[in-house]
């Protein structure tokens, strides 16, 4: 049998959010190279065949992962590859891939649930808030072991003044709170912060800006922690057009009046004035699919 790498997305944690795809990936799996610091042991546990070898990456270097995928191409072995979250994201991937190309090893990545869903979703909030945020910005703080390109600071990103995504800057969170504050957001700007989401001992955490450093620091959290920042994140009152009686798409024609009310009050009509606008259009002010 050929060679085959998978790079799996493990998602944020629990061993349940992984997909069934990179599920089959583990189970066929002859060596299995998993992230023991950063995925459960049952995501690999749960679905590994008896006779698989299990490495840890956070003992090895990218040499002696390299090392397995060439023996994988000698010896016709399949390998699962477990990152943490998306593969794609922070994953160190690209350089994994490349190689078993060049080793003309069949190779595939499997996306997964990255970290910044998770946090929204165990927060109970959608990320894009119709007339308040339709955008997300991931990134983290510049300054840390790998170098950031110099047009992207956290600085110049808060200048949107839309929603971002927070990864690997824990650990210096005053600096964070500088940047975000220099960029624009005002010191009440909402944060959600997630630590150790979907594992076991998960915690949430609503802050600003102005308590966040405190909060922070208060709980010890320099690793695993992850924050959502950005006025949408607290926003009410607005709906989707999408769902609106009035709106129309392929599948459904709309009703002559709320289509007449959404055209005259518009989209800023919803939003100024709130869930009671929302009501005046027919509909109940209740956040919609954006």
């Amino acid at each position: 049998m050929s060679a085959h790498v998978s790079f799996v997305g493990a998602g944020p944690g629990a061993a349940d959010l992984i997909t069934l795809r990179g599920a089959r990936r583990i189970a066929e799996a002859d060596v299995i190279i998993w992230a023991a610091s950063l995925v459960m042991e049952e995501c690999v546990t749960e679905h590994q065949r008896a006779d698989a070898e299990v490495l840890d990456s956070s003992q090895l270097t990218h040499e002696d992962v390299t090392a397995v995928y060439e023996r994988a191409a000698a010896d016709g072995l399949r390998v699962a590859r477990v990152h943490s979250g998306d593969p794609s994201l922070w994953g160190a991937v690209q350089e994994q891939y490349d190689r078993c190309v060049d080793l003309g090893i069949e190779v595939e990545i499997i996306p997964g649930v990255s970290a910044f869903s998770a946090v929204a979703a165990a927060a109970g909030r959608e990320i894009t808030v119709p007339e308040v945020a339709q955008s997300l910005v991931l990134t983290r703080l510049e300054g840390g072991k790998t170098p950031m390109p110099e047009r992207e600071k956290v600085r110049e990103f808060a200048r949107h003044g839309t929603t971002m995504a927070l990864f690997l800057s824990a650990a210096r969170t005053g600096q964070l709170v500088e940047e975000l504050v220099a960029g624009g957001y005002p010191a009440e700007t909402p944060v959600i912060v997630g630590y150790r989401t979907s594992w076991p001992d998960e915690d949430l955490l609503w802050s600003t800006l102005e308590a966040l450093e405190a909060d922070v620091k208060e709980r010890k959290w320099w690793r695993h922690t992850l924050f959502l920042v950005g006025p949408g994140l607290t926003a009410g009152g607005t709906r989707s057009h999408l769902y609106h009686p009035g709106h129309f798409h392929t599948f459904r024609k709309p009703d002559r009046a709320a289509r007449k009310a959404l055209k005259e009050h518009g989209a800023s009509g919803v939003q100024e004035h709130g869930t009671a606008g929302a009501q005046e259009l027919g509909a109940g002010g209740v956040q919609g699919a954006s």
